[in-house]
């Protein structure tokens, strides 16, 4: 894959001032080498990955191919758009969702590495912030292919094939997939150095060392590795820099900028500017009251039960009934349209957001899960109540050992909690099949069955993409995963 180095950088004009001078020499319009010599070129080229990294061809994709293969949405017809392909488990090998978000994670990949390659660690706390932001996104991004391409780490990983890890700036070096192990222990390497070397503040909009604790909570989860999953939760916790969201606050949670939210670790920041209205990706999950938007994936049936169970859940707001003129629930081929709003209205603007990556109340689900699955039951239950009573439950409604609510186990309570409060955000189908556990449609939608339903056990060939065939035609070396 050709990588052109000069659109990672800032477009534009970079202003430095001393004494009365101005240099209005576009960056742009530099040499790669002449960019890669200061921190102020570093910069720049960094804040250029980031732009990659909000490219729709990454961000879109990717929690489409993340949420998708989960029970919390529902399709309510074919669409010619590849995430029908992902949603129903028909995978092909000329999907156009796999070769986008392929290319361009490599791209994002190799701009890192651009800049990792051209630092020498410990020049300054500002070239080490730089450094670390390169290594964690490198790290982040390696995380999310494996995920999508790799089966599940609990699934034989020392010999089931991941993806490339790449470290140089080659744009076709014919390398091999290393194994879903390799790649999990290079992610939490990278992780744990990236935290190490970032120490000045940052918003939510760029990388920061809770951001790289708390993903690092999610991989050891992902790897069963209970111990550190609850030490690293335990670290983003311990830094007493993030906050809740109250339950006055959780209806208008997705409205805001990611920056203004105290309880976001770290989101790709859009702003006005980066508004792709009908294509971006809350256009599938809502349509506005003035017709902006497709619209055509809700929320699916068995969610809206699970939610619904208590009225007092702020969370309901994330799903609005489409209604018809006389008041009666509209449909789209006998499916009700029930809209999913995590993704629109930032700023008031129906197509806009600024998808999160890291947020509070996951760390607490992480510890919780982890808590669960190494006998602290209480402590499981405690960190679900947190999560509960932010969204404005309370007595009766919050759960106790003793009280389960009809559950059969703790670990069911915290996965049931993680359904409900980080819906539509990617986690789902991770959740069900790093436990073992089958995805079950029981619920109206276009699944790929005659009978309505579907299954998918966790051991289940589809539960992967495939490698797009375009890169195993330039790679010899690139094995595809089995059809």
């Amino acid at each position: 894959m050709k990588i052109s180095f000069s659109r990672l950088l800032l477009l534009g004009c970079v202003v430095m001032t001393t004494s009365c001078e101005i240099d209005t020499t576009p960056y742009n319009g530099l040499s790669e080498s002449t960019i890669l010599q200061d921190a102020q070129g570093l910069r720049a080229a960094t804040d250029g990955n980031y732009t990659f990294l909000k490219d729709a061809d990454y961000t879109r994709n990717v929690f489409i191919m993340h949420e998708y293969p989960g029970d919390n949405l529902t399709v309510s017809g074919t669409t010619g758009d590849a995430l029908f392909l992902t949603y129903t488990y028909r995978h092909t090998t000329d999907q156009a969702n796999t070769l986008q978000i392929y290319r361009k994670a490599y791209q994002i990949i190799v701009g890192c590495n651009k800049v990792i390659g051209a630092i020498q660690e410990g020049t300054s706390k500002e070239m080490d912030q730089i450094l670390g932001e390169n290594i964690f996104l490198r790290a982040m991004v390696h995380f999310d292919l494996v995920r999508i391409f790799g089966r599940p780490y609990n699934q034989s990983p020392e010999t089931n094939l991941g993806v490339i890890i790449k470290t140089d700036t080659q744009p076709d070096d014919n390398a091999a997939r290393a194994t879903v192990k390799q790649v999990y222990d290079f992610v939490v390497s990278e992780l744990l150095k990236s935290a190490k070397l970032m120490t000045i503040p940052r918003t939510s909009s760029y990388a920061s060392a809770a951001a790289a604790n708390g993903l690092l909570s999610r991989v050891y989860l992902y790897m069963n590795d209970n111990a550190n999953a609850i030490k690293y939760a335990d670290l983003v916790l311990a830094e007493n820099r993030f906050t809740l969201a109250t339950p006055d606050q959780v209806p208008s949670f997705y409205t805001l900028e990611n920056e203004q939210n105290k309880e976001v670790i770290l989101a790709i920041k859009h702003t006005l500017k980066d508004d792709r209205a009908w294509g971006s990706l809350g256009s599938m999950l809502y349509t506005s009251p003035g017709g902006v938007g497709w619209g055509e994936v809700y929320a699916s049936q068995e969610y809206q039960d699970l939610i619904n169970k208590y009225p007092n859940d702020k969370r309901r707001s994330f799903m609005v009934r489409k209604l018809t003129a006389q008041g009666t629930q509209e449909q789209r081929n006998g499916i009700d349209k029930v809209y999913v709003t995590k993704f629109s209205n930032q700023g008031g603007i129906a197509t806009l957001s600024s998808p999160i990556i890291l947020r509070l109340s996951e760390i607490y689900l992480n510890r919780a899960e982890a808590y669960a699955k190494t006998g602290q039951a209480d402590k499981a239950i405690a960190d679900v109540n947190r999560i509960r009573q932010r969204a404005g439950l309370t007595g009766t409604e919050l759960f106790s050992t003793t009280d389960l609510k009809g559950l059969p186990s703790v670990l069911d309570v915290v996965l049931q909690e993680r359904r409900l409060e980080l819906a539509f955000e990617g986690h789902r189908p991770y959740d069900l099949y790093r436990n073992g556990r089958s995805l079950v449609r029981n619920y109206p939608g276009f699944h790929n069955t005659t009978t309505g339903q579907q299954t998918i056990p966790a051991d289940d060939k589809q539960v992967v993409h495939l490698i797009p065939e375009a890169e195993i035609v330039l790679n010899p070396n690139l094995k595809q995963n089995p059809l």
